[in-house]
């Protein structure tokens, strides 16, 4: 869905909530061919007997990409991705898990080089099936004003 939404639209503390997706073995698989992360946490149920969580864990690239997957139900041509800000992995995240993101309009600013534009701040937090908080990060976009 395209939706304009420009720098003087976004509402400070104004929130949204995606749907859910289940990270399967399927996904781990993959993205250790993608990236070349093929560390025992991630491949090796055996030797993850041996380590703290007894069993193998999700990339935390994946669950920050599914994660910030799960947002892009809302393209806004009239804003682009600037980057993000304090990433960190609060909690593992297992096969099974299944895992919806939390949006919160946390900041705006002006660009200070662009008088057109402004900085838009999303908090983003991913959830688990257990309510708990795996990642959070900030997502900051460039928006175009209106005037």
């Amino acid at each position: 869905m395209f939706e304009e939404i420009h720098f003087e639209d976004y509402e400070l503390n104004s929130q949204r909530t995606t749907l859910g997706r289940t990270i399967t073995e399927a996904d781990i698989v993959l993205h250790a061919g993608q990236t070349g992360d093929f560390f025992p946490h991630h491949m090796d149920a055996e030797w993850c007997k041996t380590q703290d969580f007894k069993r193998r864990i999700v990339h935390g690239t994946l669950t920050f990409a599914v994660g910030v997957g799960l947002t892009a139900n809302v393209i806004n041509p009239v804003a682009m991705s600037y980057g993000y800000d304090r990433l960190r992995f609060l909690k593992p995240v297992f096969i099974n898990d299944t895992l919806h993101s939390v949006v919160t309009i946390s900041e705006k600013r002006d660009h200070h080089k662009r008088p057109h534009q402004g900085i838009v701040t999303e908090h983003l937090e991913v959830v688990n099936q257990n309510d708990e908080t795996v990642l959070v990060c900030d997502h900051l976009l460039i928006v175009n004003k209106k005037s």
